[in-house]
């Protein structure tokens, strides 16, 4: 769950490096501005705003430089920035009250935990199915009405490809949880697209 009361995780920025000033600089072009795209993505689909959003971005990229030296060069930078961004938003923007009232995740995951085991590994990947083809504006308005825990993971996995681990840490929960709402995220997307689906001729009778 994304709480909105965890603070900034500390093995994030333990430093581990000793960067020069050049190293810092050559660092930050190579390894975290080839993901700037995808990071403003992201601060979208969480802030559903776009000020917001170029400010989430810059704020994370403003941390990842005043903590380069926690970042190992080689390592995943992606996976890095994404947490950095994802805490900002916790840390920053939801006390503003920016985000409509979440869902009780507690409560969603117990019901659907319990048939994760019988249905996970049968729940259609919507990375073949649909949002790899994020064309249209029902598809897009679709996954921007999910709630955002629920939106976060599939933008995560299905479009930005993260592993399950990957996504574990990123969002500071077990892999375990991530699964049952990657599923239950998926089959709302699902319902929701239903409807467009059979507009444009695919059969949705699964």
């Amino acid at each position: 769950m994304l709480d909105e009361t965890a603070p900034m995780t500390e093995e994030i920025f333990t430093p581990t490096q000793g960067y020069n000033e050049e190293d810092k600089h050559a660092v930050f072009n190579r390894e975290f501005m080839p993901h700037i795209n995808s990071m403003y993505n992201f601060a979208f689909r969480l802030t559903m705003d776009e000020d917001d959003a170029n400010d989430l971005v810059q704020d994370t990229y403003l941390k990842a430089f005043r903590f380069i030296n926690s970042f190992e060069r080689g390592t995943n930078a992606k996976a890095w920035l994404f947490r950095i961004l994802k805490n900002s938003f916790i840390n920053d923007y939801r006390k503003r009250s920016k985000e409509p009232s979440k869902i009780d995740y507690q409560e969603v995951e117990a019901t659907y935990n319990s048939e994760e085991s019988a249905e996970v590994e049968h729940t259609s990947d919507l990375r073949v199915e649909s949002v790899q083809d994020m064309i249209g504006d029902e598809v897009a308005n679709a996954l921007n009405s999910l709630p955002v825990d629920f939106r976060t993971v599939i933008v995560l996995c299905d479009i930005e490809g993260f592993t399950y681990e990957e996504m574990a840490k990123i969002l500071d929960i077990p892999i375990g949880t991530v699964r049952s709402r990657l599923h239950r995220a998926r089959n709302l997307l699902k319902d929701k697209l239903r409807d467009y689906a059979s507009t444009m001729g695919y059969n949705t009778q699964v």
